[in-house]
């Protein structure tokens, strides 16, 4: 059995003349430790498909096993609890909490464990050595550079250890050469055995995953090095005024 099994995977948003299909039946594995890239224009489905995946966003019918549990036959807390441990979420936009240091931006997701602060801090503090940051964790998020920030939210989704990694457009705000860390960072932790799923308007960093997802019109679509240019193209076309 595949690591992830989804199975013609619906979701509609609205209703009548304002009803927009963001999954139109949907289908895919991805086995454990695969680092897996989905494309496509935008409006295309893909961080919907991500928001199902990370249980956060219910489809309106298919099913999703992840690791042989069935998620959206979970209640809410038995989700709440899958997500702890299973998942670490890195999106476009920090969303690192600017009061707090490093250290204790990283901690936030082991507040709701029963351990020692200490304990908390030391598992913060291996996060950050995992990503470059080692002795940056007092420093507050407006003290390091944005390529730091982000890392730091890549250490914060590392620090339960869970064996997914959920990553939306991860380099959306980054230059082109801190990119291009991230990037290796990621294919890094795959490497290490961390199933990574990301979204990706980008050819080039969807180059650093072993296999592409195409999407289009909410659906999955055939994939390979043409067509994931002609998606990018679609999304600049799209982008365009007119």
């Amino acid at each position: 059995m595949s690591f992830i099994q989804a199975e013609d995977l619906k979701k509609t948003y609205g209703s009548g003349e304002a009803l927009a299909t963001a999954l139109a039946g949907v289908s895919f594995t991805i086995e454990e430790g695969e680092f897996v890239a989905v494309m496509g224009p935008s409006g295309s489905g893909k961080s919907t498909l991500l928001s199902v995946l990370g249980g956060l966003n219910t489809p309106d019918s298919g099913g999703l096993l992840v690791d042989g549990l069935d998620l959206y036959g979970l209640s809410q807390n038995q989700k709440a609890d899958f997500r702890r441990e299973y998942l670490g979420f890195v999106f476009q936009s920090f969303n690192l909490v600017p009061y707090l240091n490093l250290a204790e931006n990283v901690m936030l997701p082991l507040a709701i464990k029963k351990m020692p602060k200490a304990q908390r801090l030391e598992m913060a503090s291996e996060a950050l050595a995992r990503v470059g940051l080692g002795g940056k964790e007092r420093r507050l998020p407006s003290q390091v550079s944005g390529g730091e920030q982000e890392r730091a939210a890549v250490a914060r989704a590392l620090v339960n250890r869970p064996p997914i990694l959920l990553a939306d457009e991860p380099t959306g705000n980054l230059d082109q050469t801190t990119s291009n860390q991230l990037m290796e960072l990621l294919k890094r932790l795959g490497q290490e055995g961390m199933t990574i799923i990301m979204v990706t308007h980008s050819p080039e960093c969807a180059s650093y995953s072993q296999r592409v997802l195409a999407m289009n019109d909410g659906l999955i679509v055939p994939s390979g090095p043409q067509a994931a240019a002609e998606l990018a193209a679609c999304e600049d076309a799209a982008l365009l005024p007119g």
